[in-house]
This record gives structure tokens, sequence and C-alpha cells, in this order.
């Protein structure tokens, strides 16, 4: 968790701002930390990073083009130096809010930095739920509770929105069990297929979800939510799919499910994600092929260690999160020996 001098830092430079401009990894996590900063102070703009590893310098150009006062970065474990010298250039101040463990990183003097991951006491919740310390709004527990449980982590205060929303709560003190069999769950999964949609589609919805006075207002499909409910359904059509080809390739015998697949939807962490759930014990290993990369999702107990020894030396493969969920990028020529390699290890 932040400490109680952290969290004060960090509402400072909340209050200071006039026109922030909220940079946020593409996933729950990222976008319910925004959402949650944005709510809490009533302005600023958010911004949802696409590039991997690195928030990249193209991002820059959403500075000047919303004429923005302050830089808060949110669930992103890598900023390119680019990005920063060009923001130290105009002495644009930079609040970084992140929970990845990450082996090497250097932040510049500058930059305002918080990972409690750092701290004394280490831990890495959800930045979703860092937030949530931070502006304690209880309007806004739904929020709260959907970042957390889409990125594998059961928050202390679930009780409270059982309490609050027992129509949409289950009684669980698994993270994964609530997202997949519960109403909050759904529209948690909702939100990470409305970040696949167009643009135009996600500014739309992350108008939506800033003025949104409960989860009703989401949960419900009328003229507001149709574009998003549609968008959802397309997707979830599509990854059903994808989900029933990999369960078929589950063995008893085998401890590493290994799921290739190529197309037009980059849903491979939420298929890890899933098979992980469903078959517990398993290392789960899902390659989305496109063009000239490989995007590897990654689940097992101490998985990050163990994929990062492989791939080490291997010219273009980078890989980084938590030690059991790991997201990494690979050529497509080094695929089919990366598969060797792991079942060599494990099988």
């Amino acid at each position: 968790m932040l400490t109680k001098k952290q969290i004060l830092e960090i509402k400072e430079h909340l209050e200071r701002t006039q026109n922030p401009v909220f940079f946020f990894d593409n996933d729950p996590d990222g976008l319910c930390s925004f959402l949650l900063l944005q709510r809490y102070i009533g302005r600023g703009r958010g911004v949802v990073i696409k590039s991997f590893p690195a928030l990249d310098i193209n991002y820059f150009r959403k500075i000047e083009e919303l004429n923005a006062d302050y830089i808060f970065i949110l669930d992103k474990p890598v900023v390119s130096d680019e990005f920063f010298k060009k923001a130290e250039q105009i002495n644009m101040p930079i609040v970084w809010i992140d929970h990845h463990e990450m082996d090497s990183i250097v932040v510049p003097d500058f930059v305002n930095y918080y990972n409690p991951c750092l701290n004394e006491q280490k831990t890495n919740e959800p930045v979703t739920v860092l937030c949530y310390q931070i502006t304690q709004r209880k309007e806004d527990l739904w929020i709260a509770v959907i970042g957390a449980i889409t990125d594998w982590f059961l928050p202390e205060f679930y009780p409270e929105f059982c309490k609050k929303y027992p129509d949409l709560a289950i009684e669980s003190d698994n993270p994964f069990e609530i997202l997949y069999t519960s109403k909050i769950g759904s529209i948690a999964r909702m939100l990470s297929n409305g970040l696949k949609d167009t643009t135009t589609n996600v500014v739309n919805m992350l108008r939506l979800l800033v003025k949104a006075s409960s989860p009703q207002d989401i949960l419900e499909e009328n003229v507001k939510t149709y574009a998003l409910h549609k968008r959802s359904e397309q997707i979830y059509k599509k990854y059903k799919i994808l989900l029933d080809k990999a369960k078929k390739l589950v063995s008893k015998n085998k401890k590493i499910l290994f799921f290739k697949y190529s197309g037009d939807l980059s849903v491979s962490g939420e298929l890890a994600n899933e098979l992980s759930y469903r078959f517990p014990g398993k290392i789960i290993v899902v390659a989305y092929v496109k063009g000239a990369k490989v995007n590897i999702s990654l689940r097992g107990k101490n998985i990050k260690e163990k994929f990062l020894k492989i791939i080490e030396g291997v010219e273009g493969a980078v890989g980084g999160g938590h030690n059991d969920a790991v997201g990494g990028q690979l050529n497509p020529a080094y695929l089919d020996d990366f598969e060797r390699k792991l079942k060599e290890r494990f099988e």
C-alpha cells in the first residue's frame, strides 16, 4: 500500500493541477485508476496507452493537443527516455503510479514515482486499489472493485461492496470467480472489451464512465450504452470461439497449456487469465501472432523468472509484469524455439 506521506503528496499534485492528462494502461486496472482520480478532482482527460512495452514519445503530442499542465502515468511499468526528456524540456511535472516489480528501472529525478513494491513493506496491489486508497469516494467503490478483480486481486473493501451492491456481488475470496460469475464481473469484462473499440467509441465510453453515478448506468442497455454493449457482445463471440479452442488442448498429463492464434482480436491476456482460473495448477501460455511480432501472456507460479531466463539474449524479446502473471513480446521466428524450451523445462 501507499504510505500516508505518499498519499498526501499525490493529493497535493491532484489539487495543484488544473488540466491534467492521465495516461493509463490498456486494461481495466489502468482504466479504473484513471476514473477514480478524474472523478475525485472533477477534471482532466484520459488517454489509453496501447504501445508496448513502453509509453513512447508518440503519445507526447497529446500533451500539446490537450494543453495539459500535468502528466499522470497509471499502471504502466515502462516509459521511454524520449518521453521523459521531452517533458523535462518544457518543465512538465509528472506523477507516475505503478505496481509492477521491475528488475531495473531508472526514474528521472524530476518524476514523482510511487510504487509500493519499493516501500519498506513491499506490496503490489493493483493501481486501482492504490488510487482508491487516495480518493476514498464511497460512490466509486464499484469502480475500485472492477479494477481490482480484473487484476487478480481481492481488495479489503470487497465485503463493503457486497453489502452495498448485493445484487452485483457473490460471496467469494477468489477474484476470478467474482470476475467470471457475478454481475460486477460482467461489467468489468464489458469495460475490458470496450477498450478494444475504435478511438471514437473509447472516448465516448470514457465520457460515459466519468459521469456514471452507479454501476447500473453501465449495466443497463440504453441509447448511451448501446455502442458499449454491442461491441462487448461482438468481442465476446470471437473470444468464446478462441477460449473453446484453447480448452480442447488441455491434457491431464501435460503441465503446460500452449495456445497460439492470430486474427484481428488481441485478447491474449484475457484468455490467459480465464484459462488459469479454469485450469489451476497449469502453466498457461497464450501467443497472439500478428505480423512481425508475437504478444505472449503467461500465467503460472513464479513464471516471470522462468520466462525472462528463457528469452535472455534473444533479440527483440521483452517481458515483464508480476511473478505469476507476465506479458511479453517475441519475434515470430523464435516462437517455436521458445515453446520447445519451455516444454523441455516443465514437461
